[in-house]
C-alpha cells in the first residue's frame, strides 16, 4: 500500500532518522528515498524557515519522550528541489515492535498544497464579498453627499458673473467632486459587474486625461514614456473602465520595477487578416486600436505568465495585493470584444498589448470642463422621490429653476399619496431606487397603474449590479447614475420626458 500511495509514508528510527520512505517523497520534494535515508538532516534543511521554529520544536518533544507521545501532526512548508514552496501536513505516531519495545516513529507526509490554495482563495473572496457589500453601503451614501455638493456648487457657479475670480474656485470643487466619483465606481468594480455604456473613444484622449494621475503613481525613479499615435483611429468602449484597464496595467509595471525601470504606454492601429490574425487574437481579423503597457522589470516565468490573468492569482507577498488586477483588465478587455497578450521572460521586463476593434464612427468628446452653457428646459410636472433630504433639494431646486413644476416626496407612500390628489398630469417620476419600505421600482409601477403616461427616470448611488438586483435596468429603462451633475441630470430629464433612448 505504501507503495502505490500518493501521500509519503515514512518509517523513522528512536533518533528521527528515515529507515524507509515510500516513493512518493520525490513527487512531493524533488528528493529520491535513499537522500533521505542517507542524510539524516535533508528534510529539516527544506522546511521553510518561517515554519522551522515549529518544525524543531516537535521533533523536541518527540526526542524528549519519545514512547509517550502519542499520534501528532504539524503542518509546514518546503521547499521543493525545483524551488516551489509546498505545504506539507506531518502526521505520525509511536511504533512498537511485538515485544512492546519502542522502535520509531511511523506516519505521512501528505502534499496539501492544493487544498491550502483553495482555502485561501475561498478567504479571499468572502474577504472580498464583505468589502464589495460594505463599498456598495457606503458608496450609496457617499454619492449621495457627492450630488449634494455637485449640485449647490453648480448654483453657486451659476450665481456668479463669468469674470468672476470664484468662478475657478468651485470649478475646481465639481471636478474634485467628479473624480472622487471616479475612485467610489473603481473600488466597486473589484467586487461586482458593472454594464458598460459603450462610446466612440479616442484612446489618446483618455491617456493624456489620465497623466496626471500616471505621474502620482509612478516614482520618479521609473521613466515615463507616451508613445501615441496621432493618426489613431475611435474604438467602441466605455471610457471608465478603459481608464482602469490603463491604471491597472501601469501600476502592475510599476511593482514589477522596484528598483526602477522604463514604463511606456502606447498606441496604434493595426489591421490584421485571417492568416496574420491567428497567432495574436481569439476574436478573428480587421481592424483593431491597439494599447500597449512595456516595462523593463522583472519579468515572468512561463508558470506565471500561464497563470496571470487569473482571479487571485498574484506574486506579490501577502497583503499587498488582492490577485485581482489583471483579472479585471482580463474581464473588461473581453466584455469589450478585444483581445489582451502578455509577453515577458525573467529579467527582460513585461508587455501587455490589448487589442480593441476599430469603431466606425468619429471619436466623442470626453468629458472636459465643467458645464457653464444653458441647460434643457421645460414646462412639464415632476414628481421627484428621493429619501436622502439633501439631494432632493438639489433636484428639486435644480429643475424649478429650468421651468419645471415639481412635486417632492421622500418616500414611496408619500410618494403615491401626493399622485393620488394631484389634479392634473404628472409627466415624470423622477426616483430613487432603493429606498426604505418601498423600493423606486415598486413605486413607478404603482404610479404607471394609474398614470400610464407618465414618463419614469430611476437615479441610484449604486452600481448597476445592484440596480439589476431591484429589476429596474431593463431594456428602455431611463437610469442617472449618482452622483451627478446639474446638467447630466438636467439631460436627463429632457430626454425621458421626449421619449429619447437613455443615455
Amino acid at each position: 500500500i505504501a507503495e502505490n500511495t500518493y501521500d509519503w509514508e515514512f518509517w523513522t528510527g528512536p533518533e528521527g532518522d528515515f529507515r524507509y520512505s515510500s516513493p512518493s517523497c520525490h513527487g512531493i520534494t524533488g528528493y529520491h528515498a535513499k537522500e533521505f535515508e542517507e542524510d539524516a538532516g535533508l528534510l529539516r534543511r527544506l522546511v521553510h524557515p518561517d515554519d522551522l521554529p515549529a518544525y524543531q520544536a516537535h521533533l523536541a518533544e518527540v526526542r524528549r519522550q519519545p514512547s509517550s507521545v502519542e499520534t501528532t501532526s504539524l503542518s509546514f512548508r518546503l521547499r521543493h528541489r525545483d524551488g516551489r514552496i509546498r505545504w506539507i501536513e506531518h502526521t505520525c505516531g509511536p511504533a512498537y515492535g511485538l515485544d512492546g519495545k519502542y522502535l520509531g516513529r511511523r506516519g505521512t507526509n501528505r502534499d496539501i498544497t492544493d487544498r491550502r490554495q483553495l482555502e485561501e482563495q475561498l478567504a479571499q473572496a468572502q474577504k472580498m464579498e464583505t468589502v464589495g457589500r460594505l463599498a456598495g453601503g457606503v458608496a450609496h451614501d457617499f454619492n449621495n453627499l457627492l450630488t449634494a455638493i455637485t449640485g449647490n456648487a453648480a448654483f453657486a457657479l451659476d450665481s456668479l458673473a463669468p469674470e468672476d475670480p470664484a468662478r475657478e474656485d468651485i470649478q475646481q470643487v465639481l471636478a474634485t467632486a467628479e473624480r472622487a466619483g471616479n475612485l467610489t465606481r473603481q473600488l466597486l468594480a473589484f467586487s461586482r459587474r458593472q454594464v458598460i455604456s459603450p462610446r466612440a473613444v479616442n484612446l489618446n484622449d483618455l491617456i493624456t486625461g489620465l497623466d496626471k494621475m500616471l505621474h502620482r503613481l509612478i516614482p520618479e525613479s521609473i521613466e515615463f514614456k507616451l508613445i501615441l499615435d496621432p493618426q489613431l483611429g475611435s474604438a467602441l468602449v466605455d471610457p471608465g473602465h478603459i481608464e482602469q484597464v490603463v491604471v491597472n496595467l501601469a501600476v502592475n509595471a510599476r511593482d514589477a520595477m522596484p528598483d526602477g525601470g522604463s514604463l511606456s504606454i502606447e498606441t496604434t492601429n493595426l489591421a490584421l487578416d485571417r492568416d496574420e490574425a491567428g497567432p495574436y487574437l481569439d476574436t478573428g481579423p480587421g481592424a483593431y486600436v491597439v494599447l500597449t503597457v512595456s516595462d523593463t522589470g522583472v519579468g515572468m516565468t512561463p508558470e506565471v505568465k500561464s497563470q496571470v490573468f487569473e482571479p487571485f492569482f498574484t506574486t506579490k507577498e501577502s497583503g499587498r495585493g488582492t490577485g485581482l488586477g489583471l483579472a479585471t483588465v482580463y474581464g473588461i478587455v473581453k466584455q469589450h470584444g478585444g483581445s489582451i497578450r502578455v509577453y515577458s521572460e525573467p529579467g527582460a521586463g513585461s508587455t501587455f498589448r490589448v487589442y480593441f476593434p476599430r469603431a466606425d464612427r468619429p471619436a466623442e468628446a470626453l468629458s472636459g470642463p465643467v458645464e457653464n452653457g444653458p441647460l434643457p428646459t421645460g414646462r412639464e410636472t415632476i414628481l421627484v422621490v428621493e429619501d436622502d433630504t439633501l439631494v432632493r433639494r438639489v433636484a428639486v431646486r435644480l429643475l424649478q429653476g429650468q421651468g419645471y413644476t415639481v412635486l417632492e416626496a421622500a418616500k414611496g407612500p408619500e410618494a403615491l399619496e401626493l399622485s393620488g390628489r394631484h389634479p392634473g398630469p404628472i409627466h415624470l417620476l423622477l426616483t430613487d431606487v432603493v429606498m426604505p419600505g418601498m423600493s423606486g421600482k415598486e413605486l413607478a409601477d404603482q404610479v404607471l397603474a394609474s398614470r400610464p403616461d407618465t414618463a419614469v427616470l430611476f437615479m441610484s448611488g449604486y452600481t448597476d449590479n445592484a440596480i439589476v438586483h431591484h429589476g429596474v435596468l431593463e431594456e428602455g429603462a431611463a437610469y442617472l447614475q449618482k452622483p451627478f451633475r446639474a446638467a447630466a441630470l438636467a439631460a436627463a430629464v429632457r430626454r425621458a420626458l421626449d421619449g429619447s433612448p437613455p443615455d
